[in-house]
């Protein structure tokens, strides 16, 4: 008994025993712990305990009950193996402590994948290289000298194509823009669909515009996204050299402000550029609402300048055209307006027709209407705030009346907004007053139209609630 304790495979065979059974029940609590908080440690370990620690065991036991003087090759090849996972296991590790638990914004989280392939890969190379000269004696200085000539003849016969992939891999490694972003590279401008090693993929609302990223990397461009939160939407305009730059401001300021892409709390900037030219900057949440603003805003800026008389693109209203469409209105609104008479001439000196586009604003609720308006031709949907938000109590069409308040001098119940381009004729409050003064009925047909209006805020508000 004493002799057979006194060989040392004994000990180590009870080693084996007891240790790897002991080894692998603690690495299968571990893992299990690591899975249930989702850490990327458990890959490494699963590695070590389903391959790594049995091969090691089966190598030790190998090396102890083997023990000759007798070159045997299977117990090489099962050291082979053994070496290769552990080159495995310690490139697994090496992935996770660097970059699956990378912070965001860090070096390690912008490197490109094909980066980390290439890498271990190589890794790979060099570490069976030096397991084939431990393990099998095996003399690799050729193979690596051979393998370096051939990649040098390689490059440079494809040095080009090689210096396109490894300028695309530095603009990846760098990443400047991402998924999502929208960029500007002076011959394109739109959100980026797809990123990969070789070229950009931009969606530019007429289809996907391919971009090499070689490309990219020996030019400059923008990104629109960064930094992140409001982005600007730059609109040049144009009027006459004329017209006083203030009221232009203005008028461009109220545009833009109306605009329902504006960003709420943030102002419009207006700036004065000389010779009759200006720049709206015009606040919304992303770059993908650019073109939508920019459409939106010039549509309605080219009725605004109208009814402001001011000449846009430095085009002035023709002021024929203008009495030719009030004497239109004027004889389709005078049995309704009762404009008889001297009421008619006084009409035609006072009043005004102005024309909206769809989604302008005929009235805002809080506000004392500045003149009582008649629908001459279009269509408005009638809004009340509530503590839920607006809500549609009604709609407006031709030949009826908006701002019966401004008699009154009350604050408007509702918001009047134009469902379509609508044309409504402009009665002052001196004019109306005149109107009322020869025929009472118009004040009693005033007041029925503000009551409606009350009584469909007072509606909408009750049924919010």
């Amino acid at each position: 008994m004493n002799a057979l304790l006194g060989e040392g495979w004994v000990w180590w065979a009870f080693a084996l025993a007891v240790g790897l059974p002991l080894v692998l029940v603690v690495l299968t609590e571990v893992i299990s712990i690591l899975r249930r908080r989702r850490s990327p440690v458990v890959k490494p370990l699963l590695l070590l305990r389903n391959w790594v620690v049995p091969v090691a065991a089966l190598v030790a036991l190998l090396a102890f009950a083997t023990r000759s003087d007798q070159d045997l090759i299977w117990v090489r090849i099962v050291g082979t193996v053994f070496g290769f996972l552990l080159i495995l296991l310690v490139l697994s590790a090496l992935n996770v402590a660097l970059f699956s638990t990378a912070r965001a914004g860090t070096w390690r989280e912008r490197v490109p994948t094909i980066f980390i392939e290439i890498a271990r890969l190589l890794l790979v190379v060099v570490g069976l290289a030096l397991l084939f000269q431990v393990v099998w004696q095996a003399d690799v200085g050729g193979l690596i000298a051979a393998l370096g000539v051939t990649s040098i003849v390689i490059g440079l016969a494809l040095q080009n194509a090689v210096g396109g992939i490894v300028s695309g891999l530095l603009v990846l490694f760098e990443q400047p823009f991402k998924i999502g972003d929208w960029i500007d590279t002076g011959d394109a401008n739109g959100r980026v669909v797809e990123v990969n090693w070789r070229a950009l993929h931009i969606e530019t609302g007429s289809g996907v515009q391919v971009i090499p990223n070689a490309k990219l990397a020996a030019a400059s461009f923008r990104n629109l996204s960064r930094p992140a939160g409001p982005f600007a939407v730059t609109i040049p305009v144009v009027f006459a050299p004329s017209d006083p730059p203030e009221r232009v401001r203005a008028l461009l300021r109220d545009v833009g402000e109306r605009l329902p892409q504006r960003l709420v709390g943030r102002p419009v900037e207006v700036d004065y550029l000389g010779a009759g030219s200006f720049s709206a900057a015009i606040p919304v949440l992303s770059p993908a609402l650019q073109g939508e603003t920019t459409g939106v805003f010039l549509g309605r800026l080219w009725y605004a300048a109208r009814r402001a008389g001011l000449a846009l693109d430095k085009i002035a209203s023709d002021p024929e055209q203008h009495r030719t469409a009030l004497a239109v209105a004027l004889e389709g609104a005078a049995r309704a307006l009762h404009l008889d008479g001297p009421l008619r001439e006084d009409a035609e000196k006072m009043c005004r027709i102005e024309t909206y586009a769809a989604g302008e604003l005929l009235g805002r609720a809080g506000e004392v209407p500045d003149a009582v308006r008649y629908v001459v031709a279009g269509s408005a949907r009638v809004t009340a705030p509530t503590p839920r938000g607006d809500v549609e109590c009604g709609t407006i069409d031709a030949g009826e009346l908006i701002g019966s308040a401004a008699l009154t001098r009350e604050r408007s119940r509702v918001s009047v907004v134009t469902r379509e381009t609508s044309s409504v004729l402009v009665l002052p409050v001196e004019f109306a007053n005149r109107v009322i003064r020869a025929h009472p009925i118009f004040a009693s047909e005033l007041g029925a139209d503000l009551e409606l209006r009350r009584e469909q805020a007072a509606h909408a508000v009750d049924a919010s609630r």
